[in-house]
């Protein structure tokens, strides 16, 4: 399949969580014939306040359309898939930590609700566009070099592993009953509206309070980084210009160890890296995520935002939206970081800072 710029009604799943609601504002923001139907659980990582920038605009707000829904319930996909150019499924259980405790709701959103979806597509009159957003974690760790998008699946997480099942349900439905669909696996995304559960704006809003930062082993695990507007205008490039049943990379250009991160995020703060404690490691924890770019960059589409400029634009907005992310982190959050981090911090050691004898 070749151009689609004409996709004017989407369907975007997971619209109010972090990466889609960026892709909701950026394209709204841009696309002035485009309208969207967001449908969105809203666990507690999906927040109505992420979409609060085109609810203000009213030309924007009058083309988005907001339900609060499962992708998993057919009687809540089916009529707004049959009124859709095109879907993309954004909506995901999407926190490793949380699935090592709790890796039901991750199966039932990953595989089912994609399930759900995809038979809604099958049977929708003029057959609507496919994208499922996957993520660099079905390759699991790649240790040396870089994956491509035919390098194989072995994810290490109940996340990582719904995702991977999620993409080969595409596949079998692009392959079997002919669905026009493509798949896009980003790289870490950071940015501003992300869920303070995350290692950037954990440790930005920590930070913020003073509080211990608990870095995950030795932290040497190394990460591409992609600014969450980047990785959103990857995505609209390929729905509207992807080939059919193809799968593509959004690589980061930005590659850092987890302790060059909060040394960047602490220096730019100005706290003290007193702050930071090694913790138990998580189980299975990859060592290293990192994938070639370059079929998507035969698209056109490259990185504008450097690592270091997205950090500080990052850490801005945390700092002008307190209201925000200390609402974010209430209700169940307490007995969450308990329950993820209380053991660890109470056996964590001090680690060592930059230069001091650990190999970054």
């Amino acid at each position: 399949m070749g151009s689609t710029d004409a996709l004017d009604r989407l369907l975007v799943t997971g619209g109010a969580g972090f990466i889609g609601s960026a892709y909701v504002r950026d394209v709204l923001g841009r696309r002035d014939g485009t309208r969207i139907t967001v449908l969105d659980k809203l666990t507690y990582a999906g927040n109505e306040a992420n979409l609060a920038p085109v609810r203000d605009d009213p030309e924007m707000a009058a083309r988005l359309t907001f339900v609060r829904g499962d992708i998993a319930d057919p009687n809540a996909v089916g009529p707004l898939v049959g009124r859709a150019d095109a879907i993309l499924n954004f909506a995901a259980e999407s926190h490793v930590d949380r699935s090592i405790l709790d890796p039901a709701a991750f199966l039932t959103t990953g595989v089912v609700g994609v399930h759900v979806l995809l038979e809604a597509c099958r049977s929708a009159p003029g057959q609507p566009r496919f994208l499922q957003v996957s993520t660099d974690e079905v390759y699991g760790s790649v240790d040396v070099g870089e994956a491509d998008e035919q390098a194989p699946l072995a994810p290490r997480s109940p996340y990582a592993a719904a995702k991977a099942a999620g993409e080969l349900l595409v596949r079998s439905y692009v392959i079997t009953h002919g669905i026009d669909a493509v798949v896009t696996r980003g790289s870490n995304t950071y940015g501003p509206y992300h869920h303070p559960e995350k290692l950037i704006p954990l440790f930005v809003t920590n930070a913020l309070d003073d509080r211990p930062l608990p870095l995950y082993g030795d932290g040497l695990q190394r990460r591409e980084w992609l600014y969450v507007s980047d990785h959103a205008a990857a995505i609209d490039l390929v729905l509207r210009h992807g080939m059919r049943g193809e799968t593509y990379n959004v690589a980061g250009a930005s590659e850092r160890t987890n302790r060059e991160v909060v040394s960047l995020l602490l220096e730019y703060l100005d706290k003290p890296w007193s702050l930071v404690k090694q913790v138990e490691d998580r189980p299975g924890h990859d060592r290293r995520y990192a994938m070639d770019g370059r079929k998507l960059a035969a698209l056109g589409w490259q990185p504008t935002m450097s690592f270091e400029k997205g950090l500080a634009a990052t850490i801005d907005w945390y700092r002008a939206n307190e209201a925000w992310w200390r609402a974010a982190r209430s209700g169940e959050w307490d007995d969450w970081y308990l329950r993820q981090y209380g053991q660890r911090l109470a056996t964590a050691t001090s680690a060592l800072p930059p230069g001091s004898g650990v190999v970054d």
